[in-house]
């Protein structure tokens, strides 16, 4: 089974946070594999053992295939007695010498990408700050798989020409100002280089020095350029209008241009827009 190698990735990065937002010293997870209702622990942090590395889960079964099939957190104060659970599993969880056990989903556009699990080697309930730590991770988890695969989706868009020469400039344009906008939003700072090149990609070499301008100008004249109101900027990008305005008359002013038309059609000319 192959396993989500971005959700590996996260999850990996992940597990220490958990372990230190929980205060439980055992954490691991794993990926769902494409099509697949299936798990397999990949990652591992704080075990003595390698007796849960490459475990499968199937959805609905243990306590992790639980919480997949519910959607939702689930716990267990003693996993090897537990009632609420089937118990495939516990050679492995009791060769780690795991009790008290928990398990969150992690779901992005209604799809589980992988669990995230914490665990106690003593039996007891696990209190707030474990389940909602663990749940505070896995959203950091999910929110960081969705603006990844925003940024993937928005970069396959561009692969497929329109039939119209027009139609590909304009489709161009809206995707250059969507990558852009997307970009402050990537906590992993080699991603949002990758994300920014390709931004740098969908430009024409300036054909002489470019004006510096500082990126939330750029990112500003960019949303400009495909016709948005000053006020639809400020909501793409987070910003108050006002902010917007000082952005664009920065820009206006570094570029020697009156207007906002002038301005874009200058910043095409500089290569710093496509």
């Amino acid at each position: 089974m192959a396993a989500d190698a971005v959700a590996t990735a996260e999850i990996r990065g992940a597990l220490a946070g958990l372990r230190r937002a929980t205060g439980l010293p055992v954490a691991f997870g794993g990926a769902v594999g494409p099509g697949a209702a299936q798990i397999r622990i990949s990652e591992l942090s704080g075990t003595a053992t390698g007796a849960l590395r490459s475990l499968v889960v199937t959805s609905g079964t243990g306590l992790g295939g639980r919480a997949v099939a519910l959607g939702r957190a689930c716990a267990v104060p003693d996993y090897s007695s537990s009632r609420r659970i089937s118990h495939e599993y516990d050679a492995p969880v009791a060769a780690e010498g795991l009790r008290s056990v928990l398990a969150v989903p992690l779901v992005v556009r209604h799809r589980v990408r992988g669990v995230l699990y914490g665990a106690l080697r003593t039996p007891q309930p696990l209190g707030d700050r474990a389940l909602g730590g663990a749940v505070a991770a896995a959203r950091e988890v999910e929110r960081a798989l969705a603006v990844r695969d925003e940024a993937r989706g928005l970069l396959a868009a561009l692969r497929p020409a329109p039939p119209e020469p027009g139609a590909r400039q304009e489709h161009v344009r809206e995707a250059h100002a969507a990558l852009r906008a997307l970009a402050p939003r990537i906590a992993d700072p080699e991603l949002r280089a990758e994300l920014l090149a390709a931004c740098d990609l969908l430009t024409a070499p300036a054909p002489h020095a470019s004006p510096a301008l500082a990126p939330r100008e750029l990112d500003v004249l960019t949303w400009v350029a495909t016709g948005a109101t000053n006020a639809a900027v400020a909501d793409r990008l987070g910003l108050r209008p006002e902010t917007v305005k000082g952005y664009l008359r920065a820009a206006m002013r570094k570029l020697g241009a009156h207007t906002r038309g002038e301005a874009v059609t200058a910043a095409r000319r500089a290569g710093v827009l496509p």
